[in-house]
């Protein structure tokens, strides 16, 4: 009898892998749609980047604001597990440290959109955003301190200072194509470099 599933995996075990796979890739064209197009483009953008019909989305994200959600929670995800594994295969701790914070900067450009587009729904905001420094704040203790320990940084840095600092630079990006916050970005970080540090 012939089968469309791999040796020794059940059907429904491969259904199930292939609606987590169906799942992240939306969420993955869902966060690039939003970054260029905002929080309230057209579903059927998603799915055309995405490569999947309508109905996948919605049988995933029933309403806009369960796809927004689910954004904002696998992007925390990506940036929390980027940190260990830029510290284990960046050239240095401070290496790790500026590729995790331009990912860091890349999230929040794409925050700013989903935060306004959950603002009615304050509950879920508020546990977003309790997530997002639970996942993320340990995430940048621990580059910092690699960073300070391997004599790269200065010490005495807060994690909370420096993620709220580089949020307050990301503020306005949206309504001016002029201003481009990693610049100021790259200086804060600069500023916190020992003279011998590159």
């Amino acid at each position: 009898m012939a089968t469309d599933t791999p040796a020794g995996q059940s059907p429904s075990r491969g259904k199930r892998a292939d609606a987590q796979r169906n799942r992240q890739t939306v969420l993955t064209a869902a966060a690039e749609v939003f970054v260029t197009s905002g929080v309230d483009a057209p579903i059927r953008q998603i799915a055309a980047r995405a490569g999947v019909g309508m109905a996948t989305i919605y049988r995933h994200f029933p309403t806009r604001a369960d796809l927004v959600t689910a954004v904002y929670r696998h992007q925390i995800e990506a940036c929390a597990e980027a940190g260990p594994n830029l510290l284990a295969s960046a050239d240095s701790p401070l290496d790790a440290l500026r590729q995790w914070i331009d990912l860091f900067v890349d999230f929040l450009v794409t925050k700013h959109g989903l935060a306004d587009a959950l603002q009615s729904d304050h509950d879920r905001f508020a546990a977003l955003h309790a997530y997002f420094l639970d996942r993320l704040l340990p995430v940048c203790a621990q580059l910092l301190d690699a960073a300070v320990e391997a004599s790269d940084i200065r010490p005495g840095t807060q994690p909370y200072e420096l993620m709220r600092g580089i949020g307050n630079l990301c503020v306005g990006r949206d309504a001016d194509p002029r201003y481009d916050p990693r610049r100021l970005v790259a200086l804060l970080l600069r500023g916190l470099q020992l003279p011998h540090a590159s």
